[in-house]
């Protein structure tokens, strides 16, 4: 990705003969708009929208952890203890979840700052012309997508969130409320940037890094699923809309095909030639020994790396995910009984289990990251009366990576995050395809993610208690709607644990609160700090909108339900 180019205006003071010649003539030391917006500075607006999608922090992170994980039953806060980032304890409790979070704040801004960037690129874009500039409409492209990337996260966070264009004039901010869209009309605007940018964008970009057509494909047909799920105004989803699920099943088209699932599982989580991988439909670019001080690290996930190779240890698997893991002997989950004994990772062999279990959650005894040289060890564990042994591998890499940057007291690394996978294409048509009632056409779908999870062993000889096996109907399951729905459930969440999206998935489907509480029963028979966990339904699906928007919009923006 090029450098940012900033650019300043500035102004001098001159004294001028007459009215006249102040009003014909351009003040002199003064960039007109015209000077600053040209081809060869257009560039810097979107190379500066680009760079927002990586400038996020450790306690507002783009990468969703604390509120797509810790948030659900995949995962504990971890750290040094539960008043370590209290206000993330908060959520994993479901307690005591308040406006005032300063974490809440900053996310909101630093995601409007995105939507800013995108909102200057654009109409900065709109007065050049095709002619100046041939690459003005896949530009235009780029920041629709990019927008609708800010955007689509405002709204699973926040759910009503205020809509604002390059076409809005900036004294009219302060009249647009959050409450001014529906929530039908919102998910829609914010499908309008996705379709814009798949009807203008090139199949490939020569530069790594750019959206391109199946990029904003998959993300239409993302922002589709949720808005087929309708929800009233107290969250509660009331219905599946056909007509959007459709719009899935259309979107997925002009992806399925034209990219493949990596051979192995684990490649999408390795750093260096694995990056951009066939898999890869989108991620965020970071680097190294580039110029900076540090580089352009993922500071997303700086946080959980195991306390024995640097900082600070958070974001752990939860041991209700590593059970969900475990495999019958039919090789298929254990739908009804999975939670009932815990896997032991003392005792591995006790039970079988879908290799993605060793390619998600680290545990001791075995290596980290593939890598024989470094045995994970209880020692390396921060609290483990808290939050156990386990610690999260995905967005984690090799202590001997060359990736890797000391940023005392932290370790950085620049492997880039995968934001949308084809996994995750796959696994969405085949929801759709089950919610339309035709879940025979889901069954390959599934079975696919399922082949390639049962291949994905060969950076694994030191286990051998795998057992997955396809689904067969009629032979080891009946592919009723009902089974097709569950065990598409089950898939999204052994896929796509610890990516960020398992509590989103929940509150889609509508059933947050029947399985966090059943989460949170369970738990209290094992941790203390569960004892007074409870969600609430038709309140915590979402976060509040941040006491100072609120405050800063002078009582224009509208507080979500309970709060």
């Amino acid at each position: 990705m090029k450098k940012i180019l900033y650019i300043a205006g500035f102004a001098v003071m001159g004294f001028f003969t007459s009215c006249s010649d102040f009003l014909e003539n351009d003040p002199r030391g003064v960039l007109s708009e015209k000077d600053i917006v040209t081809p060869e500075n257009v560039e810097g607006f979107m190379n500066a929208a680009y760079a927002q999608l990586g400038n996020d922090h450790y306690d507002s992170p783009y990468s969703l952890w604390p509120f797509g994980n810790v948030r659900s039953d995949d995962a504990y806060k971890g750290g040094s203890g539960t008043n370590d980032i209290q206000d993330f304890h908060f959520f994993e409790v479901s307690n005591n979840i308040r406006p005032d979070f300063g974490e809440l704040d900053s996310f909101w801004y630093i995601s409007y700052v995105g939507v800013s960037r995108t909102n200057k690129a654009l109409k900065a874009l709109e007065q050049i012309s095709e002619a100046d500039y041939p690459l003005k409409k896949t530009r235009m492209a780029e920041m629709r997508f990019l927008r609708g990337h800010f955007y689509f996260m405002l709204k699973i966070m926040f759910r009503n969130v205020p809509y604002i264009t390059e076409d809005v004039p900036v004294e009219d901010y302060k009249t647009i409320s959050n409450k001014a869209l529906s929530n039908e009309e919102l998910w829609s605007k914010i499908a309008e940037d996705f379709q814009a940018a798949a009807d203008n964008l090139p199949d490939a970009q020569p530069q790594v890094g750019r959206a391109n057509k199946k990029a904003a494909s998959a993300y239409l047909a993302k922002t589709r699923l949720y808005q087929a799920y309708t929800q009233d105004e107290t969250f509660k989803v009331t219905g599946i809309s056909q007509q959007h699920l459709q719009e899935v099943i259309a979107a997925t088209d002009k992806v399925i095909g034209k990219a493949s699932l990596e051979p192995d599982f684990a490649n999408n989580f390795l750093p260096g030639t694995y990056e951009n991988g066939p898999e890869s439909i989108f991620s965020i670019q970071f680097s190294d020994n580039d110029g900076t001080l540090y580089g352009r690290l993922n500071f997303s996930d700086v946080l959980s790396t195991p306390q024995g190779l640097g900082c600070c240890d958070f974001h752990k698997p939860s041991q209700n995910l590593v059970n969900a893991f475990k495999t019958g002997t039919n090789g298929l989950p254990e739908f009804d009984t999975y939670n009932n004994e815990d896997f032991d990772y003392k005792n591995i062999d006790a039970n079988t289990v879908d290799p993605r279990l060793y390619h998600t959650v680290a545990m001791p005894g075995l290596p980290y990251k593939y890598d024989p040289e470094f045995l994970y060890v209880e020692a390396w564990v921060r609290s483990p009366g808290t939050y156990g042994y386990f610690a999260s591998l995905k967005e984690n890499v090799a202590p001997n990576c060359s990736c890797v940057v000391n940023i005392d007291p932290f370790y950085g690394n620049s492997k880039n995050r995968i934001q949308i996978r084809y996994a995750d294409v796959i696994l969405m048509r085949a929801e759709a395809l089950i919610e339309l009632g035709r879940q025979s056409e889901a069954l390959p779908l599934i079975n696919e993610i399922r082949k390639r999870a049962a291949q994905s062993t060969g950076r694994l000889p030191y286990v051998s208690n795998f057992k997955i096996n396809t689904y067969v109907d009629g032979s080891n399951c009946n592919w009723t709607q009902d089974f097709a729905r569950k065990a598409l459930r089950w898939e999204r969440r052994l896929e796509l644990a610890m990516e960020g999206s398992r509590f989103f998935d929940l509150v889609r489907w509508g059933i947050t609160d029947q399985v966090m509480n059943d989460f949170y029963a369970k738990e209290k028979t094992k941790r203390t700090y569960y004892q007074d966990a409870f969600f609430d339904a038709h309140k915590e699906e979402y976060c509040p909108i941040p006491l100072k928007q609120i405050n800063f919009s002078q009582g224009l923006y509208k507080q979500n339900p309970g709060y």
